[in-house]
């Protein structure tokens, strides 16, 4: 059945509270017992300039924004141009301005869109609130959100503004409702309450956050970078009561070798990123894979290359990530697939790192770092797998701690254990670590380093598959939750088709990919890069079966379900 949802934008300069009252309707539509998925868009500025709250509600979970948005309620109009391709609008949308703000650019007027003016300022003076809690009033009306739910979520998040400043937007909110009388009515589909606790309201960053801390993380240290501090802000605020530390680093050098020195002394550790920070970290994760200490780094990737676009969500530095490091050097690459994945992701790369003694990459995203979503409560989640410790004994003596095992992993000693010491650093070494440039040790270590990666059982995490059919959509990231709705939409179409979102990137899974696309005669590649990383990569590392094509673009416009429908139908089924 396919999606029935509301789709919302809320724009305005900085200071206007645009994201505020985004925030108050989606908590109040959760509240109410609908779904909800919310992200922001906001221009390159540190103070002022563009914003936008951009929503959508649904009775059902929802992962994607959908095609083009229902309502657009502008507060003003100032540089609303340079981010309204991030707000399509359709023939039947509806776009409300305030008169008072002029009148609306062409990239909005020329929409198409039905355009209707309401005084939001005039409104708010004359309660002594703001325009945006009187949006928010227009908004609660049109889609049939019951006022009590508004006002229950004022109540508690202006509580600490006293009640002055509480009592004005509740006036202003109630006088939004009256005004929109005689506006249009989008209805949302009727909600569906959930038992108390089984629906969480999260970001992918706090979810990244839970992650780490349920994989055993203790130590975080980092530098401060957009969208990775969301991450961080959420770790600092929970790790003194498990009684871990955060550390923020002078750099993203010293953040990444700090992690390597605590995981050394037998804490887990993780850093978080984004696409500069994780260039300058590179030699230090190969420190990493050559002394085999297990480390994980959080790339909440944004536009590049360079500084690029730092407030906008771009897949870009899968190349880097995968390949980036000097040497051969075998580390292990995770995605999550959704918001909520964010948690099962991270949680499963600390494992694995913990495991095989190696650094992982958490390749997140803006788009699912700082998006915000209502999903069903992930479930708890137990990785057996833990760090081989070396525990010491009668033969400590002979204590090799880069000893050629079977698996391609040898015990850790603690430092300051018995009989455990051992160089650990970037030099090549033989089995006891002294430094060698033997060719001997050198292609033994590498065959050690390469085969504990290549022959562990990553069960069936490595994928999410969904669906069946001649013709695979196959993404990674935040590609994935248009592509999910998209199969959706193609099977009540009548044009069955199988998702193949792979969370584990790297290393590759030949196999399991050859087994998840058996039968299939075509291969739709989706993701958000300029140059088609993930297209180039899956041709270089596997066996794609019959015709292989790419819907791929940079950032920041997200690929839409529509569009991988669409790409789908054009292409002619024998």
């Amino acid at each position: 059945m396919a999606l029935r949802s509301v789709s919302i934008a809320l724009a305005g300069s900085g200071g206007a509270g645009v994201v505020t009252a985004g925030a108050a309707l989606q908590e109040a539509a959760a509240r109410a017992g609908w779904h909800a998925l919310m992200s922001r868009s906001a221009g390159p500025q540190i103070r002022g300039g563009e914003a936008a709250a951009l929503l959508r509600l649904a009775a059902r979970p929802v992962s994607s924004h959908g095609d083009a948005f229902d309502i657009l309620v502008a507060l003003d109009w100032n540089n609303i141009e340079r981010f309204a391709g991030e707000m399509p609008l359709a023939p039947g949308s509806i776009v409300i301005g305030d008169p008072m703000q002029g009148e609306p650019p062409d990239s909005i007027a020329g929409a198409g869109a039905r355009m209707l003016a309401v005084p939001m300022k005039d409104i708010a003076r004359a309660v002594g609130g703001r325009p945006n809690m009187v949006a928010l009033g227009l908004l609660a009306a049109m889609i049939g959100l019951p006022e009590a739910a508004i006002v229950a979520v004022l109540g508690r998040s202006l509580a600490r503004k006293g009640a002055e400043v509480a009592g004005a937007s509740t006036a202003a909110l109630r006088a939004g409702i009256q005004a929109a009388a005689d506006l249009p009515r989008m209805p949302l589909p009727a909600p569906s309450p959930a038992a108390s606790g089984m629906r969480w309201n999260i970001t992918g960053s706090e979810a990244i956050a839970m992650g780490a801390l349920r994989g055993g993380v203790r130590f975080v240290a980092a530098y401060p970078i957009t969208p990775a501090t969301d991450v961080l802000e959420s770790l600092a605020a929970a790790l003194p009561g498990l009684g871990g530390t955060l550390v923020q680093a002078e750099d993203e050098l010293a953040s990444i070798n700090q992690i390597i020195g605590a995981s050394w002394g037998g804490v887990p550790a993780l850093t978080a990123t984004s696409g500069p920070g994780l260039s300058l970290m590179t030699e230090s994760i190969g420190l990493a894979v050559a002394a085999e200490v297990p480390v994980v780094i959080v790339d909440v990737m944004r536009g590049g290359p360079s500084t690029g676009i730092p407030t906008k969500s771009e897949q870009s530095d899968l190349d880097i990530a995968i390949h980036g490091l000097h040497g051969d050097a075998p580390h292990l690459v995770v995605a999550p697939v959704s918001i909520g994945d964010c948690l099962f992701a991270t949680q499963w790369a600390v494992a694995l790192a913990e495991a095989l003694q190696a650094p992982a990459i958490v390749l997140g995203d803006q788009r699912l770092g700082q998006a915000r979503a209502v999903i069903e409560r992930p479930g708890d989640f137990v990785f057996a797998a833990r760090r081989m410790v070396y525990e010491g004994g009668a033969e400590a003596a002979a204590y090799r701690r880069y000893a050629i095992t079977a698996s391609g992993v040898s015990p850790m000693a603690r430092p300051g254990g018995a009989g455990g010491q051992y160089t650990a650093d970037g030099l090549e070494h033989d089995e006891a670590g002294v430094p060698s440039s033997r060719a001997a040790d050198h292609a033994a270590q590498l065959d050690k380093r390469a085969r504990k990666l290549e022959c562990h059982d990553y069960g069936e995490h490595w994928a999410v598959i969904e669906g069946e059919g001649e013709l695979a959509l196959l993404a990674w990231g935040s590609s994935v939750p248009p592509c999910r709705e998209a199969l959706e939409r193609l099977r009540e179409a009548g044009k069955p088709a199988r998702l193949v979102a792979m969370r584990l990137l790297s290393p590759a899974q030949p196999e399991k990919l050859a087994r998840a696309l058996a039968g299939v005669t075509r291969v739709l590649v989706v993701e958000q890069s300029h140059s088609g990383q993930f297209h180039r990569y899956l041709r270089g590392s596997f066996d794609l079966p019959g015709e292989v094509r790419s819907l791929h673009r940079p950032g920041p416009l997200p690929i839409r379900p529509a569009e991988v429908c669409d790409a789908v139908r054009g292409w002619a089924m024998p």
